[in-house]
């Protein structure tokens, strides 16, 4: 059973010397993706976000990865060790990459991830998505001059690739190339997860996912601030 939710690794970094609270985090974002993405793409999936963000004294790297078919704790546990082998190394040869002590969460994307490149509609093909069509698209059973403006749509991701995606909606089949589309949502439909027999397999997984903790608390307030994405 492949996990797409937020099964979430995390491991606590202590470091000697908290060194500056402030700090550029655009820039320490780029340091960490120029040691991670290479960690994760030689795993065999995809680094689809990277964030740096402040939560009392410490910092917190969050990393998303995904793959077709999904991806499972197991698989989660394996790329945050490698990642935490790699963050070390980088460290021991060029100095501190987040200054300071810094909390590491390696996790696959949620349902609530934007549809923004082509492998994340492919890897929706069945599910049901809204999405914003540009005003210079023709919806499926629409005749003559359609007029400006952009619109809602909703429909079933038929097919998908690098090219654009089909979608079978309640006016017929609408082939869209991507320059059309804005961000693609998935709607969660728990009827037919029901009939799936899967009611909480994939939405509710955040809670019964074995999240495995091996840092202490976050101290101070639970707020995250400054987050750079």
């Amino acid at each position: 059973m492949t996990q797409r939710g937020r099964a979430t690794r995390s491991t606590g970094r202590p470091r000697d010397g908290a060194g500056p609270r402030g700090g550029d985090l655009a820039a320490r974002r780029a340091r960490l993706r120029t040691v991670i993405e290479p960690v994760v793409n030689d795993a065999g999936y995809d680094l689809e976000d990277l964030t740096v963000s402040r939560a009392g004294r410490r910092h917190v790297v969050r990393v998303l990865v995904d793959a077709d078919g999904g991806i499972d704790l197991d698989a989660v546990a394996d790329v945050s060790r490698a990642v935490s082998t790699a963050l070390d190394a980088a460290e021991e040869t060029g100095g501190d990459i987040v200054a300071g002590e810094y909390q590491l969460e390696v996790s696959s994307p949620g349902v609530d991830r934007p549809l923004t490149l082509p492998r994340h509609w492919r890897r929706n093909v069945s599910r049901l998505v809204k999405v914003t069509v540009r005003g210079a698209a023709a919806l499926p059973g629409q005749r003559g001059e359609q007029p400006a403006g952009d619109r809602q749509l909703t429909g079933r991701v038929v097919a998908a690739d690098d090219e654009g995606v089909q979608l079978e909606t309640e006016s017929g089949r609408a082939s869209l190339a991507y320059a059309q589309l804005g961000p693609g949502r998935v709607q969660v439909e728990f009827t037919r997860l029901a009939e799936l027999g899967e009611p909480d397999e994939e939405f509710d997984d955040a809670d019964d996912s074995d999240e495995i903790d091996d840092s202490d608390d976050i101290d101070d307030e639970d707020d995250v601030e400054d987050e750079e994405r």
